[in-house]
C-alpha cells in the first residue's frame, strides 16, 4: 500500500507531461485509443466520486469564515472564462463546433487539479478547495444554462439534456463519494492516498479517447483550437488575478483566484462535448486538459517565487 500511495504521488505530481504524452500516442497511433471512447462518461464519474471521498465540513469552513470571497471567486469563475469564451469565438469567427466547444469548456467549474497548483503556489489553499467545491456543486444548474445562453448561437443547445448529463457524472458521484466517506470512516485515508493515481489516469484516459476520436479533425484545425485554449486560460488567469486586486485581497488569495478562474474541469467538457455534441466540440476541451496543466504549473512556479513585497503591488 506504501508502495501504491508513492507512485500515486509520483503520478500526481507529473501529471502534465502525462496528459501530454499520451494526447500524443493518440494523436499518432489513434486506432489504438479509439475504443476508449465509451469509458469518458464512466471515468469523470469515478474522479467526481473521488472528489465526493475527500470533502469535508472542515473544506466549507472557509464559506463562513470568509463568505464574500468564495462568493468573488465563484463569480469572477462563471463570468469571466464563458464571457472570455464567447468574446474570443465572436472575435475569431471560429467555426460553429470548435466555437461551441470553446464555450462548453467555458461553462465548466473549476478543476480539481487547481487546488494542487494553489498549494505550490504557496496560495490560500482553504479558499481554492472552497471555490472549487462550490463551482462543481452549482454546475448541474450553472453550466447547462450558460452554454445555452451563449452558445445556441451556433448550434441548439438543450438545457434539460445537459443539466441531466451533469446530474449523473458530477452530482450523483459526489453524493455517492460523501455517503462512502461517512460508512468508511477513518478508512478512506488509505483510499485518499491512491486517489491522485485514479484521477490521473481516468483523464489521461478521457483526453487520449478525445484526440483519437478527433484525429483527423485536429491535423486540420488544431493549431487554430491550441491557439484560442492559450488565449483563453491566459486571459482566465490575468483577470481572475486584477479581480482579487480590485477587491483589495491578500497576495495569497489573488494567486488563489487566477488558478481557480482559469483552470477549468475540461474532464467534463469533454464528456459532454461528446455526449451531446460532436468528437470536434470535445477537442477543446481535450487541449485545454493538456496546455492547463503545463500553464497552471508553470504560474504556479512563477507566483512562487515572488518576492515579499509583491504583496504591496
Amino acid at each position: 500500500m506504501r508502495a501504491l500511495a508513492a507512485l500515486s504521488r509520483f503520478v500526481g505530481n507529473s501529471f502534465a507531461l502525462w496528459v501530454l504524452a499520451f494526447a500524443l500516442l493518440a494523436f499518432f497511433f489513434p486506432d489504438a485509443f479509439k475504443p476508449l471512447a465509451v469509458a469518458i462518461v464512466p471515468l469523470l464519474g469515478l474522479v467526481m466520486f473521488g472528489m465526493g471521498l475527500t470533502l469535508k465540513a472542515a473544506d466549507f469552513a472557509e464559506v463562513a469564515r470568509h463568505p464574500w470571497r468564495v462568493l468573488l471567486g465563484v463569480v469572477a469563475h462563471f463570468v469571466i472564462m464563458p464571457g472570455m469564451a464567447w468574446l474570443l469565438c465572436a472575435l475569431l469567427r471560429l467555426p460553429a463546433e470548435i466555437a461551441v466547444g470553446v464555450i462548453l469548456v467555458g461553462c465548466c467549474p473549476s478543476g480539481t487539479a487547481s487546488n494542487v497548483m494553489t498549494w505550490l503556489s504557496r496560495g490560500d489553499l482553504a479558499l481554492s478547495v472552497a471555490i472549487a467545491a462550490v463551482t462543481t456543486l452549482l454546475a448541474p444548474l450553472l453550466t447547462p444554462a450558460l452554454i445555452w445562453l451563449l452558445a445556441s448561437a451556433w448550434l441548439p443547445v438543450s438545457f434539460a439534456a445537459l443539466f441531466w448529463s451533469i446530474l449523473q457524472v458530477v452530482l450523483l458521484p459526489i453524493a455517492l463519494g460523501v455517503i462512502a466517506q461517512r460508512l468508511l470512516g477513518p478508512r478512506v485515508r488509505h483510499v485518499e492516498e491512491v486517489l491522485p493515481l485514479v484521477s490521473v489516469v481516468s483523464i489521461v484516459i478521457i483526453v487520449a479517447a478525445v484526440v483519437a476520436a478527433s484525429q483527423a479533425k485536429i491535423a486540420e484545425s488544431g493549431l487554430l483550437i491550441m491557439a484560442v485554449v492559450i488565449l483563453h486560460n491566459g486571459f482566465g488567469f490575468l483577470l481572475g488575478y486584477f479581480t482579487a486586486r480590485l477587491f483589495g485581497l491578500p497576495l495569497a488569495q489573488r494567486k488563489s483566484l487566477a488558478l481557480e478562474v482559469g483552470m477549468q474541469n475540461s474532464g467534463l467538457g469533454a464528456a459532454l462535448a461528446s455526449a451531446h455534441f460532436s468528437p470536434l466540440a470535445a477537442v477543446p476541451s481535450a487541449l485545454f486538459s493538456v496546455w492547463h496543466n503545463i500553464s497552471g504549473a508553470l504560474l504556479s512556479t512563477w507566483f512562487r517565487r515572488m518576492p515579499e513585497d509583491a504583496e504591496k503591488r
